[in-house]
Parts: structure tokens; sequence; C-alpha cells
């Protein structure tokens, strides 16, 4: 079996590293399928056994490509669909696996070319283009909405990432031969070409054996709710002795924002932001810490983040909305108001209770292992590709 990905993305930037792209393709390959990976000019190369990796031109003079729906990704997107062509036409594929947006050019292709398709939806995109504040058009957003009915109806498969995008695609009619909820839950090291890459790694100021350390890693983004862990944290710092709160990630404008508003709280001294730090830089931290929080205000996709939490043994504290309650329930984390006084006792009461944070990241682990799994993983890749055979 062979098969085209194509992946609208900059694979594996500082900006972000599309981990489902790499996972999925790494553990499809695994599975003896013969692949090309067509993705943006932007990134390092990854070492993936049995893929070879195309790359559209890099335009150096865009920047960097940001999250969500934008003119530079539909600039880049006109060559991605130029590459595609011509991949097609060297190559016989037996499957066009779509990421996002790379779904609305391949419906057109897929007469054509006479492959299986599948949709690889993250995200509804016209919803994106509302969330993003892209456009207000409701001229766009229903031509956006007619496509991706259109690419749900088509499709010889849909991956679906999130119980709530499960969900939402059923309500389109999607059956069940069809969908495939396939979680972006394994933990597996990018393996870059020529190395670990040149992300440089932060000092991280020495602490007392007996800290009280709570870590958060993820992006800096206004919906994950920095803004609530720093006034958390500013009610917590005088009550809370030996308290840090290291914060993983994040560009360098936002570092210097949420750097700048700790000071402005008067919580600067407790509050290190590191920026990006390496994948084995934030586990080892991570492994270090009493609590680690998903402090997040809205959405409705699971943060991939989550089952990074649910796998270390260490304790969560998260804020109970949807967004975290599709996966995390109160056996396996503890659940707060997205108020910065329920956060803040939350944090407290994780910080002086041992028991639970013991038994909160027992059972965390013991999830994971049962359903969010590498092996759970592969069996729903596996039951993929039997579908398209």
């Amino acid at each position: 079996m062979r098969a085209l990905v194509i992946a609208p993305e900059p694979f594996f930037t500082p900006r972000g590293t599309p981990l489902s792209v790499y996972h999925r393709t790494a553990i499809m390959a695994e599975l003896g399928v013969e692949i090309d990976l067509l993705t943006y000019g932007q990134g390092q190369d990854v070492d993936l056994p049995g893929v070879r990796i195309n790359r559209i031109p890099n335009f150096p003079f865009l920047g960097e490509v940001p999250a969500g729906p934008s003119y530079i990704k539909l600039f880049l997107d006109l060559f991605l669909i130029a590459w595609a062509i011509a991949l097609l036409l060297r190559n016989r594929y037996d499957i066009v696996h779509a990421h996002e947006e790379a779904i609305f050019f391949c419906l057109a292709l897929k007469p054509l070319f006479r492959f299986r398709l599948v949709y690889d939806m993250h995200s509804s995109l016209p919803q994106q283009l509302v969330n993003f504040r892209f456009t207000s058009s409701r001229l766009l957003i229903g031509a956006f909405d007619w496509l991706e009915c259109r690419a749900l109806a088509v499709a010889d498969a849909v991956i679906t990432i999130c119980p709530d995008l499960a969900d939402y695609a059923a309500t389109k009619q999607v059956s069940a031969e069809r969908h495939f909820l396939i979680e972006n839950s394994i933990l597996d090291p990018v393996r870059l070409v020529g190395g670990p890459g040149t992300t440089p790694q932060p000092e991280i100021p020495p602490l007392d054996d007996d800290s009280n350390l709570v870590i958060y890693a993820g992006t800096l983004e206004a919906y994950q709710g920095i803004d609530l862990a720093l006034e958390a944290v500013r009610i917590l710092a005088p009550t809370v002795p030996k308290l840090h709160v290291f914060f993983l990630g994040g560009t360098p404008d936002q570092v210097d924002h949420y750097r700048n508003r700790a000071e402005e709280i008067g919580v600067s001294a407790i509050c290190t932001f590191a920026g990006r730090v390496s994948q084995e830089a934030a586990r080892s931290w991570i492994s270090r810490a009493l609590v680690q929080l998903s402090p997040r205000i809205s959405g409705t996709n699971t943060p991939l983040k989550v089952y990074e939490q649910l796998a270390s043994g260490v304790a969560i504290v998260a804020t109970n909305i949807y967004s975290h309650t599709q996966v995390l329930d109160d056996r396996v984390a503890l659940l707060v108001d997205p108020e910065p006084e329920s956060l803040a006792a939350g944090i407290a009461r994780a910080l002086r209770e041992p028991a639970l944070r013991e038994t909160l990241a027992d059972q965390a682990q013991k999830l994971y292992s049962e359903r969010y799994s590498r092996q759970r993983y592969r069996d729903k890749m596996v039951a993929l590709l039997e579908s398209l055979d």
C-alpha cells in the first residue's frame, strides 16, 4: 500500500511541532505503508524510516507561519496544491491522507486520480475562521462550511482527534464504518535528522529539595489561561512557602508579555518563564514538580498536553471546562472552576495533600495505559488501514 500524506504545516519548527502528523505517519510506515509526506518548506527534517519528506519552497521573507487561518497559509497552500498534483502525476497512490484544509483541494483531485481519501480532521475549519477572527464574512464562512460537509460526505475515512469533534462529525452523518476517533495521545520522541536541533535551553534557577514546584508546559496563547494562572499565583504567594511556578513554552513576544504581567502583579520573583524547551528538558522538569497545571479557559478540542500530563506521574490541576473533561475527571485530576480563587484553592490543596497527589497521578497513568497508550493508538491505525484495503 502506498500513501501520500499532505500536511499544511510548518513541519518541525520552533513555532510548533505537529506531532499528530509525525505520529500518524510513523505508525503507518511501521505498519508497512510506503509514504510520501508533502509539507511546507519551513522546518527541520525528521528521521522517519519508510517516509520520503517532500517540501514546497521555503519563503524566509514570510517569517513564521502563524497558527490558524492566515493569508500566509493561503499563499503556501497554492504551492502545496501544485506539488501534490506533480506527485500524483508521477506516482500511483492507494491513499491520500489529507490533514486539515488540504482536504479541500484533495476533493477535486480524488475523481481524477482515483485514490482512497482520508480526512484527518483536527478542527472544524469554519469554526477556526471565527475563533481566530480571520473573517466575519457569512459568505466565506458558509463556503467553508459547505466544503467541510462535502469533505465529510466524500472521504473514505474520517479521523477525529477528540470526542467533541467526533460528535460533530456524527451530526454530519459520518457513518461509524468511516469514522475513527484517534486521539493525538502517543508520546514517542521526535528524531531529528542531524541531531536534536538548536532550540536553546534556558537556565533554570536552582531550587531547594522542599520547594513547592508547580509547572505549566504548553503554548502561551490567550485561551490557555496564563493570566488566570498568574492571578492564582498572586493569591497563593502569601500562604505557600517556597512556591515556584515554571511556565515552559511560548514565543519570545509571549514570554516577554507574561513576564511583564507577572512583574505588574508582584509575582515575578516566584514565576519563571523559560520559553521553548526541548521535549526532554520539559519532561525532566515536570518530573521534579509536585503539581502540573492546565488552566485553559476556552476551546473544545482536548489539549495535546493533557495526554503528556496523564502519563507523567505528576498530579494534574485543571480547569473544569469541556476541553478538559472529555478526557479528565475527578479520579485523575483536581478539577476547578476557571476563576483565580478556585484555581488557587486547587493548587494549594494539591500541594498540602501528598496522598491526594499520589492517588491522582496513579489513576491518571492507569487511564493513559488503558485508553491512550501507543498500543491503543496503533490498534486504531490498523483498523483504519484495514477499512481502506
